[in-house]
């Protein structure tokens, strides 16, 4: 019974092992920030669908500082941020004017 993963060889050298530590911590500090740039998306675009203005604006502003801090970490690329902060501002805007 293979699991997906196939099983790690433990480094030799003290560098390696090194390494191997210090990646398991950028793992999670990389999935930590991944999970929240997604979830601020989310946020507010489920406050668009919903038709609240003055919340979407609110999650917005939020969500750009989010997407901005993730974008120059490098966890996500600059332009994939970009393209979601101008995809979101256009909904904020279509519902402003839609009010």
């Amino acid at each position: 019974m293979a699991s997906g993963k196939p099983k790690k060889k433990n480094p030799r050298l003290a560098s390696g092992r090194k390494r191997a530590r210090q990646d398991v911590k950028l793992n999670a500090a990389n999935t930590s920030l991944r999970s929240k740039y997604r979830t601020a998306v989310k946020n507010v675009e489920k406050a668009v669908a919903s038709g609240d203005k003055a919340k979407a604006t609110d999650l917005f502003a939020k969500m750009q500082a989010v997407v901005d801090t993730v974008a120059d970490k490098g966890i996500f690329h600059k332009n994939k941020a970009a393209r979601d902060k101008s995809r979101l501002s256009a909904k904020v805007k279509a519902l402003a004017t839609a009010a």
